[in-house]
């Protein structure tokens, strides 16, 4: 065992891991949302009450009158800086490196995330062809252009930094952080999945349907990742995972409600959250018994192993 072990061997002092969090957000709301805010400031030339659009639903990037497959860049930009901050800010902070986060042995397992994304992808499309057929009039064609092709390299090609950054956030450094507190398994898991929720609480999906509705998914989306981080010993499946999710749901399916707006495939009119709830519930067990058959965990005892150093 590795990743949690390995943050005893770094600094973790709770005014680090605050510096740390104050830092990236100030980066990546400041460099991160430079192209955004030259773009806005391009379009208000001509249109002041852009800002004013944007302001009322930030999702909505079609205000600024942006190509939305642009604007799609522009909004994972600040994950982009966010995780260059965290990766130069981690060594000076907390003694560790960027590559001991991700699995506390110093390599990144690449066929991990490549064998976790596939699997991931493969359940997504089968549970969404079957709700297709299932519901056909809850869905209708979005998008059949050719912007589709420039949606997907676009999405290939940023998601997975968002997505990296947020398990490298949650499942790498503050698991890690609190596995130091209390020297177990479920106390990090559980914490991490609680504030991995937490954070989308402003997404756009929490103010349609309601925090308490929308709170379920989002912690079980943590649950998953971790779990697999905890029996992987690493974040390399759970990055390939929540790139592959994110992925899907920008170039596939898109709703009016949804935290990013593309020009995805299909539209779907109507989302039911805890139809959406229960099939995340079987796919994502579906998915943690399929890697432990790929990747050979021997059993989910790990889970509830005490963290010895």
């Amino acid at each position: 065992m590795n990743h949690l072990e390995s943050s005893f061997t770094g600094k973790n002092q709770l005014w680090r891991y605050l510096i740390m969090f104050a830092l990236i957000l100030v980066i990546s709301n400041t460099i991160g949302a430079l192209p955004l805010l030259i773009a806005g400031l391009a379009k208000s030339t001509t249109n002041p009450d852009i800002f004013a659009r944007l302001a009322a639903n930030p999702n909505d990037l079609g205000a600024l009158g942006l190509d939305p497959v642009f604007g799609l860049a522009l909004m994972l930009f600040p994950f982009i800086a966010g995780l260059a901050a965290f990766i130069v800010l981690v060594k000076p902070l907390n003694s560790r490196t960027i590559k001991l986060t991700i699995n506390g042995t110093g390599r990144i397992r690449w066929k991990r995330f490549i064998i976790s994304a596939l699997v991931w992808f493969i359940i997504s499309a089968v549970y969404f062809f079957v709700y297709l057929k299932v519901e056909p009039s809850n869905f209708v064609i979005n998008n059949r252009t050719i912007s589709l092709l420039s949606l997907s390299l676009v999405s290939l090609v940023l998601i997975p930094f968002q997505a990296t950054f947020e398990e490298v956030l949650f499942r790498g450094y503050l698991m890690q952080g609190f596995s130091t507190l209390i020297r177990n398994r479920w106390f990090p898991l559980l914490m991490t999945s609680i504030l991995f929720a937490l954070m989308h609480a402003f997404n756009p999906e929490v103010n349609e349907y309601g925090f308490l509705v929308m709170m379920p998914q989002y912690l079980t989306f943590g649950l998953i990742f971790g779990i697999i981080t905890i029996l992987d010993d690493g974040i390399e499946a759970s990055m390939g995972a929540h790139s592959a999710n994110n992925i899907f749901l920008c170039v596939m399916v898109t709703a009016k409600s949804s935290a990013l707006q593309t020009p995805a495939l299909y539209q779907q009119l109507n989302v039911f959250p805890w139809t959406e709830f229960a099939g995340l519930i079987v796919s994502g067990i579906v998915f943690i018994l399929i890697l432990k058959k790929l990747f050979g965990w021997k059993d989910f005892s790990v889970l509830f192993r005490k963290i010895t150093v």
